[in-house]
């Protein structure tokens, strides 16, 4: 299960609907070791196409590095579906790398509302996992509201 501040949530689905009609892509860092995301980090499609994102190598480089150094790890890897539903493609689960990280999918194809979904990808296999939001982490399991599909 993912567990997720609010603020977090709001803020990927502002990248996912500020990017649209491209898909936006970022991380959440975390404490190494605690599955809690923390500090979200947005960076660039470098392939602005409303169909396929692709972290630049470089920009991913410098925040990797810079995880290292605050002794944090990718929680939360994101990014949108801008026309299907928030489930991953063959090519995501291809470039799923982090086998601990959370795999956050936005879809913007509603304008009006977003769906977010959660997953886990190791080895090829694709698990969905349910997603928890609370307003804060001392409260986390104890009447945080679950996402439904859509809001």
């Amino acid at each position: 299960m993912l567990v997720i501040r609010r603020d977090l949530v709001d803020a990927m689905v502002a990248h996912a609907r500020r990017d649209h009609p491209d898909e936006a892509c970022g991380v959440i860092a975390g404490p190494e070791g605690s599955d809690r995301p923390e500090r979200l980090i947005e960076m660039i499609n470098a392939e602005r196409s409303p169909t396929f994102y692709r972290f630049d190598s470089a920009e991913q480089l410098q925040v990797w590095r810079g995880m290292d150094a605050a002794d944090e790890e990718p929680v939360v890897i994101y990014h949108s579906h801008t026309a299907t539903e928030a489930y991953p493609s063959r090519t995501d689960v291809s470039y799923a790398s982090e086998p601990n990280a959370h795999y956050v999918l936005v879809s913007t194809r509603d304008p009006e509302t977003h769906e977010l979904r959660s997953y886990r990808i190791l080895d090829g296999e694709v698990t969905e996992e349910p997603v928890e939001v609370v307003e804060s982490y001392m409260f986390a399991h104890t009447g945080g509201d679950e996402v439904p599909d859509r809001d």
